[in-house]
């Protein structure tokens, strides 16, 4: 089967080619695992963040992607859930151990990270990290949804909010245009209120129906309960948490912080910004 393939974690300053091209054997399903012909495979910043080795595979060669939709092709023994030609996807857990926060135990492995992913014709996975897409998605609509969606998620359940509360999202990209429109349907009652760096994103806040958006540096015009912060810098964690209300909560739903503005956490206040048991 056809391939992309990274054998060499690059700088992409220095290489627009990262991924190799190739011919490599079609996969064989483990007990209790299926086969998945790919038919769609979102890109996700985290791929970058694998080739330039911020977050690097723990052995090369490797297939990355974690965002697949495909049909199964085949069943090995054991497997129950599926049937051959089911629709699937599979996101960032490749396998764990099935308990309610598998994404943090050791036996935690990460699809197109610590086992090949989404990038060549045919993946092997187990059968119970294989999820069911609903019809009212096409296979390109529910690859995002992998990752963005689901962390966007996980984020969202770690807030903590009810129906009512005051929600902030700092940084609106791939996850946080998703975050924004579920948090929409689910609490009809809750304010959502973006900050952004550039006018362009803004007004896609506001056109997805945020009731205020503004710079990543300004203060809402309300406390707010919680926020969640999608973005790989220090600054905006500051400036979020001098809005968040006695009692919020800051959630960084990031799989990295870059150092470049790490001197921003300097301007950390106690009374500004911890005081009145804020978290983090």
């Amino acid at each position: 089967m056809k391939a992309m393939v990274l054998r060499h974690i690059v700088s992409l300053d220095e290489c627009d080619a990262p991924l190799d091209f190739n011919d490599v054997p079609v996969p064989v399903p483990l007990r209790g695992e299926v086969l998945i012909r790919i038919s769609a495979c979102g890109v996700c910043y985290t791929e970058l963040d694998e080739i330039e080795g911020r977050t690097a595979p723990p052995v090369l060669p490797i297939i990355p992607g974690h965002e697949v939709v495909g049909t199964i092709e085949s069943l090995r023994r054991g497997v129950t859930r599926h049937q051959r030609r089911n629709r699937v996807d599979v996101g960032w857990i490749h396998s764990s151990d099935g308990s309610l926060n598998e994404n943090l135990c050791s036996s935690f492995r990460a699809t197109g990270r610590d086992v090949n992913g989404g990038y060549p014709e045919f993946v092997a996975v187990p059968e119970d990290y294989a999820y069911p897409i609903p019809d009212v998605f096409s296979d390109q609509q529910a690859a995002p949804l992998l990752c963005a969606g689901a962390i966007g998620y996980r984020a969202f359940r770690l807030t903590n909010l009810s129906n009512g509360d005051r929600l902030g999202l700092t940084g609106f990209g791939g996850s946080a245009h998703l975050l924004l429109q579920f948090v929409r349907y689910l609490y009809p009652d809750s304010d959502v209120y973006v900050f952004a760096r550039d006018a362009e994103s803004i007004q896609f806040a506001l056109d997805l129906g945020a009731v205020w958006a503004g710079d990543t540096v300004d203060m809402a015009p309300e406390r707010l309960t919680a926020i969640i912060d999608t973005t790989p810098a220090w600054k905006p964690v500051v400036h979020a948490m001098s809005n968040l209300k006695p009692g919020g909560r800051l959630v960084i739903n990031a799989i990295r912080k870059e150092d470049a503005d790490k001197s921003e956490l300097l301007q950390l206040s106690y009374r500004l910004h911890l005081w009145m048991e804020r978290e983090m």
